[in-house]
């Protein structure tokens, strides 16, 4: 599958558009890791906990995205872009969405 931010891909050409696709995950910080963040906070720096659940989470929603082009036919998601929000006190949502098409290559 290729994933791209961009409207095209170099050396391929859009044959069919199959539509908006997206991938989605909550996830939450848990005590233990709000306690170490709050610590960390006082003192400053990266919060590693985070980072990486940050990071595990674009994954996961990437992944989902992808599955779910899969399942429409598309061979490419064009124009991907992340976006993220905040669900009550300690939970991160994470999307992963694009547009889902066939390309070919030139």
């Amino acid at each position: 599958m290729l994933v791209v931010t961009t409207e095209k891909i170099e050396g391929y050409q859009v044959k069919e558009i199959k539509g908006p696709v997206f991938g989605l995950i909550v996830r939450s910080r848990g005590l233990g890791g709000d306690i170490m963040a709050g610590l960390k906070g006082l003192v400053g720096g990266e919060i590693k906990q985070y980072t990486s659940m940050l990071e595990d989470s674009r994954k996961e929603a990437m992944d989902r995205m992808i599955r779910n082009a899969n399942q429409m036919g598309a061979n490419a998601i064009i124009m991907m872009r992340f976006d993220s929000g905040e669900i009550g006190q300690n939970m991160s949502e994470i999307v992963a969405y694009g547009t889902a098409a066939v390309v070919e290559k030139l």
